[in-house]
């Protein structure tokens, strides 16, 4: 979609001081006027003194609106001035210094850009046209006074060059004035509008930054309260089982519930010191997990009711902690889905692959037979998890009953993380 053509309309601030523009200018005009005719500038030719009050009204009043009229107001006080000094009006200051800023202002707030061209170009035209008329003809006239020719070196024609290069300067200052302008509230509409439009990207910035945190929140809670509720489901569960006949296995199976107990209300606090230090680094930071902590989550994987294997395949390197807790995650969402879905009789099996290129995790684990995967939260987690860590993730489900989850990490390698240095 293309932006809007720039426009400039004026405030209503700016109309108040075009009124008092107007009315300085009037009084200015009254005064110079005034003090022209006692100088008798244009000697026994000038005209009656209340034309150039007349004047004074005609030329100033168009100030008044030259902002949201500006091409109007050129005209009518170009016709204006064209009228006074043709029939020698006595005041002709004023009326210069209200042209040069109505043909200013057609540069500077007309919209119509062509028409803003056209009415400055017409205005010039037809004064130099009218300017060279006259003082030709003047200078013919004053040439046959004195008895001498109107040649190239005749001081008259001199005279009319020096009057013309100051008309040159006066309209194209007039016009160049009015483009800078006009070019200069263009470029700062530019800049008004990148603003708001940063403003406007900050504020989705930070909902989408808000948004974030409330899914890491909700993903870290799911992981954390997931896992160990479900192991202590499981054991209260067995513990039950076992109560009457065998007290001692219960009690034993009730303190392994106690010890899932601890280890929810330390992850949580974990987690609660990340969520309260800025940046989210703590010194106690569920960032001190390691891949090598995931053998104590087959342990007790194991101890919950499902039977897991953990396996360590090729030469262990070391791993960046943000890897290493995504994987461990990973690792306790697919075991704790294990335990849920898989039914009795289950097993699992955890392997942790090194190789060249990186770091693989895959768990897989018997049981039920799954025809068609249901998406939730734990799969949604799992795969911002492998995301953030630059790797990828799979699930799915195994021709003979259960399912496979494999994760993999590319690492950098030694050489390129020397270049890094």
């Amino acid at each position: 979609m293309p932006a809007p053509a720039f426009t400039r309309t004026p405030t209503a601030r700016e109309r108040r001081a075009d009124v008092i523009l107007a009315a300085v200018m009037f009084v200015g005009a009254v005064l110079s006027a005034g003090l022209s005719s006692i100088a008798e500038i244009y000697g026994d030719e000038q005209a009656p003194l209340w034309w150039a009050l007349v004047y004074a009204v005609v030329a100033t009043a168009p100030l008044a609106f030259r902002r949201r009229w500006p091409g109007t107001a050129a005209v009518i006080v170009a016709a204006a001035y064209f009228t006074a000094v043709t029939i020698r009006v006595p005041e002709i200051y004023v009326g210069n210094i209200v042209m040069f800023l109505t043909l200013y202002t057609v540069g500077a707030w007309m919209n119509d850009r062509r028409r803003a061209m056209l009415v400055r170009v017409g205005i010039i035209v037809g004064m130099f046209v009218w300017l060279i008329i006259t003082m030709y003809r003047d200078a013919i006239s004053e040439a046959d006074k004195a008895d001498v020719a109107a040649g190239a070196m005749s001081p008259y024609v001199a005279f009319m060059l020096i009057q013309l290069l100051l008309n040159v300067l006066y309209f194209g200052g007039a016009y160049y004035f009015g483009e800078r302008s006009w070019a200069a509230a263009a470029q700062l509409a530019v800049l008004e509008q990148r603003t708001v439009e940063l403003e406007r990207e900050r504020e989705v910035t930070a909902a989408q930054a808000v948004a974030l945190d409330r899914v890491r929140i909700a993903r870290e809670l799911h992981d954390v309260v997931a896992h160990h509720v479900s192991v202590m489901g499981v054991q209260a569960g067995a513990a039950r089982l076992v109560l009457e006949r065998d007290p001692a296995e219960a009690a034993r199976i009730l303190s392994g519930v106690e010890g899932s107990a601890r280890d929810a209300i330390h992850e949580l606090r974990q987690l609660l010191e990340t969520l309260r230090t800025p940046g989210g680094e703590t010194t106690d930071a569920a960032s001190t997990l390691a891949l090598d902590d995931i053998a104590e989550l087959v342990e007790a994987s194991t101890e919950a009711g499902l039977p897991t294997d953990y396996t360590v395949i090729g030469e262990p390197v070391p791993v960046p902690s943000l890897v290493a807790v995504n994987l461990y995650r990973i690792a306790q969402e697919s075991l704790t889905n294990a335990r849920r879905h898989a039914g009795s009789g289950a097993t699992a099996d955890v392997r942790v692959r090194y190789d060249d290129d990186g770091v693989e995790l895959e768990i897989v684990n018997t049981g039920r037979a799954i025809t068609q995967l249901r998406p939730g939260l734990g799969q949604l987690g799992m795969r911002e998890r492998a995301a953030a860590s630059g790797g990828t993730l799979e699930v799915t489900s195994r021709p003979l009953g259960g399912m496979r989850v494999r994760a993999r990490v590319p690492l950098p390698t030694p050489a390129s993380s020397g270049a890094g240095r």
